[in-house]
């Protein structure tokens, strides 16, 4: 890759490329060629890893405050100035299209830039003891070594969120990109070590999943895990983490519902939801996946949707005149059109797309089901595509009974003009993130995470730093 120096692992400040390990390809989910061959990391480089982490953790929580924090606004320079470097790599290695992986690019860079300032802003409390010769204190430290692990739907912000707390918070980090999508996150490490972080305080690794969890999870070495990725796979780390008494923070993806009110703009709001639901292919957590419209406005509602949907125009992520890229992996292609035929057989009906494109690559047509009802999959099920099922509600009840049928409590998003209902609708969801009238809900500032089988822990905003830092109690005499 352009500007990208050896690609693969990094351990303890050294790159490590792919003619010294067994590889793996990366490929072009437009169904180009292999965009990379990267190493797989052995047992010996995972043991390597761990021991630059506990000696990285030894010289980055021994750097204050304003030092981590120009390192980290350095990150966030170096990426605003290669926007376009990173853009184009997570393109080719994911998919999006090219405007979004700007937009990623420098969403990422605002994580860096926010937690710049959380570094110094870390407190502690003195507090007066039962005698005059007594302090009693607390001190907030970092706790250790990180073990972090992301999924590839957002293959350099996903990384960024953890990378940027973790190591604001003086933590050091071995870091486990998705392998479907690693480069982004080799090239943010990159920036990072041109930025100035000490060695062993970033370390990257990647091969075999499962094993390298399990090996990370388990070392003394590791003090926290943070894991963005699928139920299944966050149950697979909970339980290592539970075997070696280590906490641990999840996002493991959501259903969102949007509840569209009848006293709201029924082709305003398809408009918006259409741009925020095919955004990346449909594969975002937060992402709107099912709409639960008021009856009176329900039909109205549909058209509007189908209308704006089948306008998009679908191809390869690098042509700029993309909207909708392909998915990113060949079996998550197939996942959502299980859902498709599921609910089809279940009595749905497909008012736009509903099948694969009959081109090369992973493309799957911007879908709408409309008559879709609770026993079919895609109600439950995460969809992480395309496709939007429609359903109808008729009182506030009913909408929040549907709403909050599934496992999941990520985002939910509520569309009304009475500030009655946004509040009541708002506070009866079960989910950590709302948005009321909008669905730009993810922004730097902000805690970002959810409940339920959809994870605990934050990243973002004030919130996202506290996953990093331990309390210590300090009693005095004098």
């Amino acid at each position: 890759m352009q500007g990208l120096t050896s690609p693969g692992l990094l351990i303890d400040g050294r790159w490590i490329g792919a003619s010294e390990r067994d590889r793996f390809a990366v490929e072009d989910p437009s169904g180009g060629a292999p965009v990379a061959h990267l190493p797989r990391a052995t047992t010996a480089d995972l043991d390597a890893a761990l021991g630059a982490a506990a000696l990285g953790f030894e010289r980055w929580r021994a750097t204050d405050a304003w030092r981590r924090s120009e390192v980290l606004r350095g990150v966030a320079a170096i990426m605003r100035r290669d926007v376009e470097l990173f853009a184009l790599t997570m393109t080719l290695e994911q998919g999006k299209p090219l405007a979004e992986s700007r937009a990623e690019t420098l969403a990422t860079a605002d994580q860096f830039d926010w937690y710049a300032d959380e570094t110094r802003r870390i407190y502690g409390r003195l507090l007066d003891g039962r005698s005059d010769g007594r302090r009693l204190l607390t001190r907030r430290e970092p706790i250790g070594p990180i073990a972090a692990f992301t999924a590839w739907n957002f293959p350099l912000l996903l990384p960024g969120r953890k990378l940027a707390a973790a190591l604001a918070a003086g933590c050091s980090v071995v870091l486990k990109p998705a392998e479907e999508a690693p480069l982004s996150a080799l090239r943010l490490a990159q920036a990072c070590v041109e930025a100035g972080l000490p060695d062993g305080a970033l370390n990257v690794v990647m091969g075999d999943p499962a094993a390298i969890s399990a090996h990370l999870i388990a070392s003394p070495t590791i003090r926290k895990v943070s894991l963005t990725g699928s139920v299944p796979v966050g149950r697979t780390l909970l339980h290592h983490a539970a075997e070696a008494v280590k906490p641990s923070a999840m996002e493991l993806g959501g259903h969102a519902p949007v509840l569209v009110f009848a006293d709201a703009d029924p082709r305003a709001v398809a408009q918006a939801a259409v741009a925020a639901k095919f955004r990346n292919a449909g594969q975002v957590c937060a992402s709107p996946t099912r709409f639960l419209v008021e009856a009176p406005i329900a039909e109205a509602f549909q058209e509007a949707f189908v209308e704006a949907a089948s306008g998009l125009t679908v191809g390869p992520g690098a042509d700029p005149a993309t909207e909708v890229g392909p998915l990113t992996t060949r079996r998550q292609l197939e996942a959502v059109h299980g859902l498709v035929e599921d609910a089809v057989g279940h009595g749905a009906t497909v008012r736009l797309g509903g099948a694969a494109l009959d081109r090369p690559g992973n493309f799957y047509a911007p879908s709408v089901l409309t008559g879709v009802t609770s026993e079919m999959a895609i109600m439950t099920t995460e969809p992480f595509g395309p496709v939007a099922p429609i359903a109808t509600f008729d009182t506030l009840d009913d909408a929040i009974a549907q709403a909050n049928a599934t496992p999941f409590g990520l985002a939910s998003y509520v569309f009304t003009t009475s500030t009655r209902t946004a509040f009541l609708a708002s506070e009866r969801l079960e989910a950590g993130m709302v948005g009321v009238g909008t669905f730009a809900i993810a922004t730097a500032e902000a805690p970002f995470g959810g409940v339920k089988d959809s994870g605990f822990g934050r990243e973002g905003g004030p919130e996202g730093i506290e996953d990093y830092l331990v309390t210590k109690y300090m009693a005095i005499e004098l």
